[in-house]
């Protein structure tokens, strides 16, 4: 059975900028932006729902600002800056209850925000090179965090002194030498206390808060290279993790084993997301395409070239209906792949070729 046609729409940001959605049920992709005023400035670094009803989204730039768009109107409707370029790009961005947002940056200073509020409400300091802050689905004041040389840390907001948790290192190598460390990505386990993460070490690792144990409770290796990037699917059970070489496999989180691999991806793996109730996971990152597979028969069910090279990825969870929706997806400036123009080398065989057969 394919799921992906009842997929209401992926919202995916670019090193250009540019805030691109794409209708998978409709097959189109468009650009939401101003396309003539581009710059790096605006790469889209972290992107996030501003509402449960999923009729905003927060969009966090590597200047320090945080755009609300609205999917609605499909236009930008605030700005408001929540850091500075020195501090680094932003590493995640939640929306927290009520109208609170989180904030985290590469130099590990974790920030709340209130609603008005021009200068942070809290402010923590999650240790130097995070790579990537993630915010519990369940309990929304519960966030992880890590990095290089950076350990897992898991964070109570309502606590905001010293972290929950803090994950031991693994044990030294044979030699009696420290193992370096580096949390790519995390995730928390549904219906559990655990989390699950990726290493830039080819390691996936699982802890458990509950424990007195701080190493993780499973641990073992995919592929050899990097890991960049995971997501939980819906069934449980079960990571889908991505590398630097575009790797894509789901690996069993009981038996430390993989399960399969998801063909197709050609350029370095940046963000993955599961569907949160249906078994299918969309993936994108350098190759400048959005991919959509089944996680049930591992089969390629989507694919859109989208021109800009791809950081971070959403997936639309409400169903897509209504003459306003459409509207909106209409108005839009249409992504379309150009053909692609012959070379100079290719022309003059084909000169060539005419000529003798005149000659003929």
């Amino acid at each position: 059975m394919v799921y992906t046609s009842r997929l209401c729409s992926v919202w995916l940001g670019s090193e250009t900028g540019i805030l691109k959605g794409v209708s998978v049920s409709r097959k189109q992709a468009f650009n939401f932006c101003n396309t003539s005023h581009l710059s790096r400035d605006q790469e889209v670094r972290a992107l996030c729902w501003g509402d449960p009803d999923e009729s905003e989204l927060l969009v966090g730039s590597v200047d320090g600002t945080v755009k609300t768009f609205s999917v609605q109107k499909g236009v930008f409707t605030e700005t408001r800056r929540c850091g500075e370029p020195a501090e680094g790009c932003f590493t995640g961005l939640a929306r927290l209850s009520g109208s609170g947002l989180l904030t985290c940056v590469e130099t590990g200073t974790l920030r709340v925000w209130r609603e008005d509020g021009a200068e942070p409400a809290t402010e923590m300091k999650a240790g130097d090179h995070v790579s990537r802050m993630r915010q519990s689905p369940v309990n929304r004041n519960h966030v992880a965090t890590g990095g290089k040389a950076n350990g897992l840390k898991i964070w109570d907001l309502q606590k905001p002194d010293k972290p929950a948790f803090t994950a031991k290192n693994l044990r030294d190598d044979w030699l009696d030498l420290t193992r370096p460390q580096w949390v790519r990505d995390m995730a928390f386990i549904p219906e559990s206390d655990k989390v699950v993460t990726c290493t830039a070490y080819h390691q996936v690792h699982v802890f458990d808060p509950s424990t007195p144990q701080r190493r993780p409770v499973l641990e073992f290796e995919y592929g050899e290279h990097p890991l960049t990037a995971l997501s939980l699917p819906a069934a449980g059970n079960a990571v889908v993790v991505g590398n630097t070489h575009g790797h894509i496999a789901l690996l069993d989180l009981r038996k430390g084993v993989v399960r399969g691999c998801l063909k197709g991806t050609t350029g370095g793996v940046r963000a993955l997301q599961c569907h949160p109730t249906r078994p299918v996971v969309a993936s994108c990152g350098l190759d400048r395409f959005l991919r959509v597979h089944s996680l049930e028969d591992r089969k390629l069910q989507h694919k859109v070239y989208l021109k800009s090279r791809l950081n971070y990825i959403l997936i639309g969870v409400k169903e897509e209906d209504g003459e306003e929706d459409d509207e909106v997806w209409e108005t839009m400036e249409r992504v379309e792949e150009k053909t692609k123009r012959k070379t100079t080398e290719e022309e003059e065989l084909q000169k060539t070729s005419k000529k003798k057969k005149g000659q003929d």
